[in-house]
């Protein structure tokens, strides 16, 4: 049913590797859409390989934004992309296009979806420093262990090695009295600005785990050794918010020495797979998800996108024909 007053917008997500990028496209061409990419790492410029970007052979002329529009030593978090989003769709709106919200950060398309208020975060940094200080001298597992007792429902999307989000959960909790996986169900309980339509893609579970394989081994072929030695003499580190993505931290691992390649390939495949299961957990939480199931289109990318067409219609994002 057709929102009167507000805006369309479509969302195109689901875990690592299950196809979302080109799906995005043929969407786009079909709808008049613009894609916004909602990735924590294809931000960046010079991680193209580690990132899996898309090519702007694979873009096929639809315009694409937040993509390579950051130095890997520029600061990039939720209230960054939902800056730079805001913009991004103020812009394709102008063009009397529709804005396609693509990508696999579950949080950065809630903040965009329900327009979520970030200016509660006061500027008082003590805490998070002492916080960061202990995550240097104990290492992160240590802060982990405090989360799980503080908010162990949080810790089921937070990864370990996450410790920037680790550390902002644990933060939250000490400021506010409240865990910040009941403040994130609070804002998934916002009504959203958006007449939206919010797609899952979703495939066999060890359909998804194969091509997350195939896909870091493509990722080494390519040079995402090569790619890392370059960012480390460009003076990235460890302790880089861009360096903390997947495939980046465990080959400067091994860079450095700290561990051999066959270790840090083995480390990246499976918290790759960890992470997808991840991504699910999210987006079973969110409200108002229309699940498209590979299998059941039979794998055909027309019975797909007609069906996701026949959902904006209803919608109104799209009009009747």
């Amino acid at each position: 049913m057709k929102q009167e007053g507000k805006k369309p917008l479509v969302i195109l997500t689901g875990p690592t590797a299950v196809g979302k990028s080109a799906l995005a496209v043929e969407l786009a061409e079909r709808i008049g859409g613009e894609i916004i990419s909602a990735d924590s790492m294809q931000v960046y410029r010079h991680m193209d390989i580690g990132s899996a970007k898309i090519t702007v052979q694979e873009m096929a002329g639809i315009p694409h934004h937040l993509i390579d529009v950051l130095d890997p030593t520029d600061e990039f978090n939720v209230v960054v992309f939902q800056r730079m989003a805001r913009a991004a769709a103020q812009e394709i709106y102008d063009r009397g296009h529709i804005p396609i919200l693509a990508g696999g950060t579950g949080f950065y398309i809630q903040a965009v979806l329900y327009d979520i208020d970030f200016t509660e975060n006061d500027e008082d940094t003590a805490l998070r420093s002492t916080l960061e200080e202990a995550a240097r001298k104990e290492g992160p597992a240590v802060l982990y262990e405090r989360l799980k007792t503080i908010d162990p429902v949080s810790c089921e999307s937070i990864h370990a090695n996450n410790i920037k989000r680790v550390i902002r959960a644990i933060e939250f909790y000490e400021k506010t009295g409240q865990r910040i996986s009941e403040h994130n169900r609070e804002q998934r309980e916002r009504l959203s600005p958006y007449n939206f339509a919010y797609f899952v893609l979703l495939d066999d579970r060890e359909k998804i785990y194969g091509k997350i394989e195939e896909r870091v081994d493509l990722m080494l072929a390519q040079g995402l050794v090569e790619e890392v030695s370059a960012l480390r003499d460009r003076g990235c580190t460890k302790d880089m918010v861009s360096m903390q993505g997947l495939g980046y931290k465990e080959i400067l691992s091994c860079l450095e020495g700290e561990i051999s390649l066959e270790e840090a390939v083995y480390r990246i495949k499976r918290d790759t797979r960890h992470f997808a299961k991840r991504q699910l957990t999210w987006f079973r939480r969110e409200k108002e998800v229309i699940w498209v199931d590979k299998r059941e289109l039979d794998y055909s990318s027309q019975k797909i996108l007609l069906f996701m067409q026949g959902i904006l219609r209803e919608k109104g994002i799209l009009l009747q024909k």
